[in-house]
């Protein structure tokens, strides 16, 4: 398999460089190794020790020549590090440092409520199960042990690990109820075919009645093996006189058995066992009707879903079917050319591959960090610097609109991951406290003036506005799930470039996999970016501490970042570089400043730059002055914190 997938371009030699990819590859090899000693064994038939002495040997020379092979391509860079993905697993903390991987809800820390949602009360039971296998230790019991150790620690650690609990969880609580059953019906089935214990107990009860009847039972009054038994019981219970420290315990153990064998003690044992099952049987209801549930609402598509409308208490209401994402994708296939391009955020990339057949600048597969961030730094980007890099990438724009779940909730974690590569977008501020909404849900000046909040908001809010001359909403689903705007004069000399085949950069002459180029327009905004640095990866030299310190910080402790950026907003509202201003100032330029014709040239609203440079400019590109100092409401509207959604 490893053979044949190295034979893929996108994959290449992934399979032997990646850590977490040569692991199973060296366990693969062992067995090899293994096998090879096993041949040789048989086949010059070699004793116990001489067997022994092959497989050291073997492996001695194996590890001799892997280390050697490890010192020599180690350093030009061959191996790669772990992913952020797998390092998440082994932190003490829930984030990884890459802002990109920390976004998505499936990486986050299982609650417990999780584990209940999807195994029910195999979430009870399994711990039972657990502590049952391990008074019965074997291979079988050990493996048991292992797996489940195993399956909740990583799952604890990752929303989508959960999957890994399952079966083992399935395991535990089935050797729960079984045990459990088993003693149950032993107990009911003693009533009917008693055992050979309480046969015996139930005749010495009939031979005590009949000596207080005066009645001598057949078998010599009770001398031979009960006198035996008594005896054994006196003398047990003189040398009890010398105290251990375990005689107490041996004690209370004796007595609940006598209590237990008592007849009360036997009617509550068989009580308890009418019980234990009448549980089972409910719980069993109840397993059935969860995984019923639970299996509508994976196997239910997620574009389309049921909701009701005017429910009351004593009203289910009227049943609506939510097809708003499924029809805007359907309205892209029939409404847009063939080679149109649609820009949305990657959730979404492969609902618009398959359904609309359109391309899309990105989607689940979230591998190139910094073109992601140059999508998180358009949508989060001031309205028409954004527009001026839009026009040069997409042919439209699809926005999730409708609230719960949708863009502009998890708009903060678009604007750190643009931040982690364009550090001028939130500047010295990796988790962008700056971007986000009050807790009364009113936006901060930042995302006031992004794209994203203006087309999602456009018409529904006083503060959102839209240039019809920038963007024309061509689309918006019957209950408002999705808006699809048409980008204005697109720039055609980029959208030619791009598709250009002399522009992609094919592994082969005629390859299917041609990566693409952006288009020599963006220059001076990709000059700005700073590629990302993931804490694992030991091959770069330029590590990013400082940005990794701010960022766990920032999450950690948002109140004291909050606090310490305060004092610096007047430095953050000086002059920047010039070659960054300059570079944005030219591509604002290159963008068609088209008017209605009602408009006169001079009242054409004029093009503002970025907030995060943070300057008025002339008609010359020159710094004409510096913003005006905020007030202090203005600092703590900048600097409340947002509200996260757990799409």
């Amino acid at each position: 398999g490893t053979a044949l997938a190295v034979q893929v371009p996108v994959v290449g030699w992934t399979p032997l460089k990646s850590l977490e990819q040569l692991g199973p590859c060296a366990v693969f090899l062992v067995y090899q190794l293994l096998q090879y000693c096993e041949v040789r064994r048989r086949k010059e038939n070699l004793s116990r020790s001489a067997a022994w002495q092959l497989r050291k040997n073997v492996f001695l020379g194996a590890a001799v020549i892997g280390v050697l092979a490890v010192t020599i391509v180690a350093p030009s860079g061959y191996f790669g590090p772990l992913s952020a993905r797998v390092r998440g697993l082994f932190v003490p903390h829930t984030k990884t440092g890459n802002p990109l991987v920390d976004s998505v809800a499936e990486h986050q820390k299982t609650q417990n409520r999780v584990y209940f949602q999807y195994l029910y009360h195999l979430c009870t039971l399994a711990p039972i199960g657990y502590v049952a296998v391990m008074f019965n230790l074997g291979d079988p019991s050990s493996f048991l042990l292992v797996y489940g150790a195993a399956a909740y620690y990583f799952s604890s650690k990752m929303n989508r690990l959960v999957l890994l609990t399952g079966p083992i969880g399935s395991i535990l609580g089935g050797i729960a109820i079984g045990r459990a059953l088993a003693w149950s019906a032993f107990q009911l089935w003693s009533i009917v075919f008693p055992s050979k214990e309480e046969a015996v107990d139930a005749a010495g009860k009939q031979r005590e009645l009949g000596a207080m009847n005066g009645k001598q039972p057949k078998g010599g009054g009770g001398t031979g093996k009960s006198k035996r038994k008594l005896r054994k019981a006196e003398l047990a219970g003189g040398s009890s006189s010398k105290s251990t420290s375990f005689s107490g315990f041996v004690e209370l153990r004796d007595s609940f058995k006598a209590v237990m064998s008592s007849p009360e003690g036997v009617a509550a044992k068989r009580f308890f066992a009418a019980l234990v099952l009448l549980f089972t049987y409910r719980l069993s209801e109840g397993l059935h009707l969860n995984s019923k549930i639970v299996s509508r609402s994976f196997s239910n598509p997620s574009i389309v879903f049921k909701t009701y409308g005017g429910r009351t208490p004593t009203n289910p209401g009227e049943e609506i079917l939510v097809d708003d994402y499924l029809q805007a994708y359907k309205w892209l296939a029939e409404n847009t050319p063939e080679d149109a391009r649609i820009m949305s955020w990657w959730d979404y990339g492969y609902q618009i591959n398959g359904v609309a057949n359109r391309t899309t600048l990105a989607d689940g597969n979230t591998w190139n960090h910094e073109h992601i961030a140059l999508l998180g730094k358009i949508l989060t980007g001031n309205i028409d610097a954004s527009y001026a890099i839009a026009r040069h990438l997409a042919d439209y724009v699809l926005v999730w609109a409708g609230g719960g779940g949708d863009d502009v909730a998890k708009s903060p974690h678009l604007a750190r991951i643009a931040n982690s590569v364009y550090r001028d977008h939130c500047p010295d501020d990796p988790t962008c406290q700056m971007f986000g909404r009050d807790q009364s849900g009113n936006p901060s000046k930042m995302m006031k003036e992004s794209l994203l909040y203006n087309l999602h908001s456009y018409q529904l809010r006083p503060d959102a506005h839209v240039d019809a001359t920038k963007f024309q909403e061509v689309h918006k689903t019957k209950y408002g799930k999705v808006r699809i705007y048409k980008i204005m004069d697109v720039a055609q000399e980029s959208k030619d470039w791009v598709a250009d085949p002399a522009n992609k950069l094919c592994d082969v002459p005629g390859s299917w996999y041609c990566p693409g180029q952006y288009p020599p327009a963006l220059k001076g905004v990709l000059e700005r970016k700073k590629d990302f640095a993931q804490l694992e990866d030991f091959n770069r030299g330029d590590k990013d501490d400082e940005y990794q310190k701010q960022y766990f910080e920032g999450l950690k402790n948002p109140p004291k970042v909050q606090a310490e950026r305060k004092t610096k907003v007047e430095a953050q509202a000086s002059t920047p570089g010039a070659a960054p201003v300059q570079a944005m100032k030219k591509l604002a330029d290159d963008a068609p400043k088209s008017s209605p014709p009602e408009a006169e040239a001079d009242d054409l609203p004029k093009m503002t730059l970025p907030q995060d440079l943070e300057t008025a400019m002339d008609e010359d590109g020159k710094i004409a002055k510096p913003r005006p100092k905020p007030t202090q409401s203005d600092i703590d509207d900048v600097y409340n914190r947002w509200e996260d959604s757990e799409f």
